[in-house]
């Protein structure tokens, strides 16, 4: 398996950033910008609003299926 650039797009993506360095390797760039405690409280509302609109999704569609059968007009077959 090679690597590199299969395309034109690509070579020139490598060629652009082949002189790029990196150099992250200071005490700063371990820590992190975002609390972990604001991290989780936002990954926790998220999962609150997601549990709510599956709960009212589920509400809804038992409303639904309710109205439907109490809508529909059931005839009787004759008989053959």
């Amino acid at each position: 398996m090679a690597i590199g650039a299969r395309d034109f797009i690509d070579k020139l993506l490598v060629e652009k950033y082949a002189s790029e360095k990196v150099d992250n390797h200071d005490e700063n760039a371990y820590v992190s910008k975002v609390s972990a405690d604001d991290m989780y409280g936002a990954m926790n509302v998220a999962s609150n609003n997601y549990r709510t609109m599956l709960a009212l999704n589920n509400r809804l569609t038992m409303v639904c299926y309710g109205v439907v059968a109490k809508s529909a007009k059931y005839r009787e077959l004759e008989a053959v």
